[in-house]
């Protein structure tokens, strides 16, 4: 009879994030989503903006709101610090007096900072599992933000911290190979360790919108989607507009997003008399009304830097293109040779205007090569879906809240 009871005990789960619900992390909105849908209830822990309200529930999850605002990523180190410092405390403090409520079957901490993870101690201590989520790897992040080598002392630090963190919890959970094995060879036991991609919402990115919308077929229109920084090489795209243009007099490029980088692209863009062709989009859209958007495009763009940040980054926006069977240009870096191939995706060479301008101007010329890459998409789409990572993601939640993987030492 007991055990009946136990089997009818609702199964709960609780995520820390630093960061705003649902607006700024797709990611983890999926991922609540996803275990709703398997009869989770979820409870969300986050940021909260002035007109936002501390408790709220989302879509069934239910939205614990700190009165924290996000750092602005122009401070110094210091506050930054300071800003996760605060947040940790008064997630610190709510988890512990959640967990003592709703006796929640696993917690999961998605960084950054790594160290949040520290806030499930008191759970932790109660026997229930800790998930650390690492969407960026910080030490990484970290020496790529601050010009510092991977042998500051500095960055050992972080790396300290990210080991402990990861020693922490139960299991470890990233967004790509190539990061997870940078984790290991850091330390982190392989089985201890396993991947969730941030792939595109197959209910909401699929090929189907694109063949809705009507493009302009007087203009050769070109996107770029996200968050706008010196590593993401918009620069270099926009010096590749410039160089294109005199072969491509209708061509038209969209920047949607903001980021630190955006004031100088507006400045490069007025010196580079490409006023009258750039668009930056700087609205919010709806995730949704996101998908509409892009396909308004001819080609999505995702001209990245190289660099020890960027190496292991698998943008989501190259895998939003690919569910829309849309052709892109990438830069060819580590982490997308990976998974995209020569017939999913035009590689371009990171940082290099001349040849980002070649990509441009080829599939420009060759209607045919961009009708291979939107074949070559389809491929990328059946080895990669939400549907597959996202059942592999609930059943890891279910394994570790069943018991089964809580005699394992955390490393």
């Amino acid at each position: 009879m007991v055990k009946e009871v136990e089997n009818d005990k609702p199964r709960r789960h609780c995520m820390v994030v630093h960061a705003f619900y649902p607006l700024a992390e797709t990611r983890v909105q999926r991922e609540a989503e996803a275990l709703l849908a398997r009869g989770f209830e979820v409870d969300v822990i986050c940021l909260r903006m002035p007109q936002e309200a501390p408790f709220e529930v989302v879509r069934g999850v239910n939205v614990h709101r700190l009165p924290v605002q996000t750092i602005n990523v122009e401070r110094g180190v210091l506050d930054q610090l300071w800003e996760y410092l605060r947040f940790f405390a008064l997630a610190l403090v709510k988890l512990t007096r959640l967990h003592r409520q709703r006796h929640y079957d696993v917690v999961q901490v998605h960084n950054l900072p790594d160290f949040l993870v520290f806030a499930a101690l008191w759970p932790k201590l109660r026997g229930t599992p800790v998930i650390l989520d690492i969407h960026d790897v910080m030490p990484e992040l970290f020496a790529d933000r601050t010009g510092r080598s991977p042998d500051n002392w500095l960055v050992r630090l972080v790396k300290l911290e990210e080991r402990l963190s990861c020693r922490f919890a139960d299991h470890v959970i990233t967004v790509t190979e190539p990061w997870r094995q940078v984790l290991v060879g850091r330390g982190l036991p392989d089985d201890k360790s396993s991947v969730v991609m941030n792939v595109a919402d197959a209910r909401l990115f699929h090929p189907g919108v694109r063949q809705q919308i009507e493009r302009d077929p007087s203009s050769f229109h070109l996107i770029y989607h996200g968050v706008q920084t010196y590593r993401h090489g918009l620069d270099v795209l926009l010096r590749a507009v410039a160089q294109v243009r005199p072969q491509i007099p209708q061509v038209r490029l969209t920047l949607h997003g903001e980021g630190e980088y955006h004031d100088k692209l507006v400045r490069l863009t007025e010196e580079l008399g490409l006023a009258d062709c750039v668009h930056f989009s700087n609205r919010y859209v709806p995730v949704d009304q996101l998908p509409a958007l892009i396909a308004q495009a001819d080609v999505g763009v995702v001209p990245y830097r190289r660099d020890v940040f960027t190496d292991g980054i698998l943008p989501t926006k190259l895998m939003e293109y690919a569910a829309l069977g849309m052709p892109s240009i990438a830069s060819r870096t580590p982490a997308i040779e990976a998974y995209f191939d020569e017939t999913m995706v035009e590689f371009c060479v990171p940082g290099d205007v001349d040849d980002l301008a070649r990509c441009i101007l080829r599939l420009y010329r060759e209607p045919a090569r961009r009708e291979e890459l939107v074949r070559g998409t389809a491929k990328f789409r059946q080895r990669y879906s939400w549907e597959r990572v996202s059942a592999a993601y609930v059943a890891l939640v279910e394994r570790l809240g069943s018991g089964d993987a809580r005699h394992k030492t955390t490393g």
